[in-house]
């Protein structure tokens, strides 16, 4: 009786592809964590000065324009002849946020940005909804 050998084929080659697709995941990984990773401070003593000015931090200026055509600055309901009277108090580094209601009229918000044009002032943010 013959018998039937199997020729197994030698072993000498590693399968580097399941490697590489770990290596690629981990890389993956890395590179997404280190943007978390906080830097590094330099420690400073900064000097000291007699007659220096404390900067106060200033708040942001907020127009809201209601769907009746109402504005509020800082919730304080203001005219529209009174509006550019009372931005034009303000300085053109304070930041302003504007804030116009979806049904509210087109014109309303066109009205306060060319308030705002006009007297020279760009530190402006338009908040929407997502």
């Amino acid at each position: 009786m013959a018998r039937c050998k199997k020729y197994r084929k030698k072993f000498d080659e590693i399968n580097v592809i399941p490697f590489i697709d770990i290596m690629l995941v981990l890389l993956v990984m890395v590179l997404t964590t280190a943007t978390f990773v906080k830097t590094g401070v330099i420690p400073v003593e900064l000097p000291e000065a007699k007659k220096a000015t404390k900067q106060t931090p200033k708040k942001e200026l907020t127009i809201s324009i209601k769907n009746n055509g109402d504005i509020y600055i800082n919730k304080n309901k203001i005219s529209k002849e009174k509006l550019q009277q009372q931005l034009s108090a303000i300085p053109k580094e304070q930041t302003i946020i504007l804030r116009s209601d979806k049904d509210a009229k087109f014109q309303d918000f066109v009205t306060v940005m060319d308030i705002l044009k006009g007297i020279g002032h760009e530190n402006l943010y338009i908040v929407t909804k997502e």
